[in-house]
């Protein structure tokens, strides 16, 4: 037999995977929209890199000139509040489709209203000033993510003194028609509250950019540690699974659905249990929506095959996920997202010898083809993801009480310590006006600004 090839990660240490976005129109020549290649290789004999999300639109984009290519960040769906008007195939497909049930479950009303929640920002007396810009910890297509603090807040006292500050230029978020998606993320980010989800406290907006202010979560991504270790235990895996599944739990509660679940999104705390963050494609959907969206590697057959999606693609991503924290690599991988999308629809899964018979059985449940046999989607719901066997012995009460030691706990000397994130250079003071000196209130007729008037909510 064969030698095994040796794992890259023992070889070299890992990149990060490139953004990648484009949107599908109406002429076949503008297709494809990126500045960047379409997806890095990513396999067992290949460099694991970073990925980011893309999104794929069935509104036609206006482009042209050197001016039509563009990339984005991972939460860069053009997604107004309401689903987008479709295309006339896709007015057909759904005369025909929408009495059809894609899920086990009856349709009914959500367990929860999200209108019915506490908004939960600070008053309005905070403002940009009060913070200094202690570092960035993130960089992309729109803007930045900063370790930001408090001036006037204390440690010492018991007062939450950093943030993590989102910063991202309106000018930009316009021309790439993401405007709805912004408002929407903080329309939901600010009344949904669960220990397994980022917090948002506050929202701001000064000539140039619109802030987000949220949890700051030191332990760095969950691709960090996961690349560092190669793969992980079945024990280790099911620790972080779970937290993922009750906050998914909680998200569909409201009819929320996630739709970028991967390592990059989740966050370690300073004890160790993960934090859900980037909520850029995150939907209201009672039915089912038709906007293409996510990561090549985790999106699910609907969402290939344009068929509407619901619930149901968040549970097929919990079964790439498992997969790939077992395993190190996800399940389906190809040099571009079009050779992911046939393997992804074949279905043909590759099992490495370590991999038990019950990690198998969980994976290939979440992975079902079929929305209305697929784990988490049938007429039990997510209890039925919660009595699998592969969960047996799972205090589900006590790992939302966050009462269970977390198995890799990220080492950090103080609360702003930044050792798990990229080392960037903080930006430059135009760039961001607001924060580094108090702007003057703008005039009258700025204030009816086209731009400006998007943002009346921050």
């Amino acid at each position: 037999m064969a030698a095994q090839p040796p794992n890259p990660l023992t070889l070299v240490e890992s990149v990060r995977r490139i953004s990648i976005s484009y949107q599908s129109c109406k002429d076949p020549q503008e297709v494809i929209i990126t500045e960047t290649p379409i997806t890095p290789p990513l396999s067992p004999k290949a460099i694991p890199e970073r990925q980011e999300s893309m999104a794929v639109d069935e509104v036609a984009v206006v482009t042209g000139g050197t001016n039509s290519k563009w990339t984005s960040l991972p939460n860069d769906e053009p997604m107004p509040l309401e689903s987008p008007a479709p295309s006339h195939a896709v007015q057909d497909r759904m005369s025909v489709e929408m009495d059809e049930p894609i899920d086990a479950q009856p349709r009914k009303p959500p367990a929860r209203l999200l209108e019915d929640e506490k908004v939960r920002l600070q008053p309005k007396g905070l403002r940009l000033a009060d913070f200094d810009v202690r570092g960035t910890l993130g960089t992309g297509t729109f803007g930045k993510v900063l370790l930001v603090r408090h001036k006037e807040a204390s440690s010492k006292h018991g007062t939450q003194s950093h943030f993590a500050m989102k910063v991202l230029r309106k000018t930009t978020i316009v021309q790439l028609r993401q405007v709805e998606h912004v408002n929407a993320e903080r329309y939901i980010l600010s009344r949904v509250q669960h220990p397994f989800i980022v917090d948002l406290f506050a929202t701001f907006q000064d000539s140039l950019n619109v802030y987000m202010l949220m949890s700051y979560v030191p332990g760095g991504e969950l691709f960090t540690h996961l690349r560092r270790a190669q793969r992980f235990s079945p024990d280790v895996t099911r620790f972080y699974l779970a937290t993922i599944i009750l906050a998914l739990k909680y998200l569909h509660s409201f009819n929320i659905i996630y739709r970028d679940l991967k390592p990059e999104n989740l966050l370690l705390d300073s004890r160790g249990y993960l934090r859900l963050t980037d909520f850029g494609f995150a939907k209201i959907v009672d039915d089912r929506t038709w906007t293409l969206c996510g990561t090549p590697e985790y999106l699910a057959p609907e969402i290939i095959q344009s068929d509407g999606h619901g619930k149901a693609a968040d549970w097929w991503a919990c079964g790439v996920l498992c997969y790939e924290m077992l395993v190190g690599y996800p399940p389906f991988y190809d040099e571009s997202p079009y050779g992911i999308y046939e393997k992804i629809l074949n279905g043909q899964i590759q099992w490495p010898r370590h991999v038990d018979r019950l990690s198998r059985d969980i994976i290939k449940a979440f992975l079902n083809p079929d929305r209305t046999k697929r784990l988490g989607n049938m007429i039990g719901g997510p209890q039925d993801i919660l009595d699998h066997p592969w969960f047996r012995g799972v205090d589900w009460d006590a790992l939302e009480r966050r009462e269970i030691n977390a198995p890799i706990v990220p080492r950090t000397s103080s609360v702003d310590d930044t050792r798990h994130f990229l080392h960037l250079p903080p930006p430059n003071p135009d760039e961001i006006p607001g924060l580094v000196g108090d702007e003057e209130p703008p005039a009258l007729r700025q204030r009816f600004d086209p731009i400006n008037y998007q943002f009346l909510e921050f």
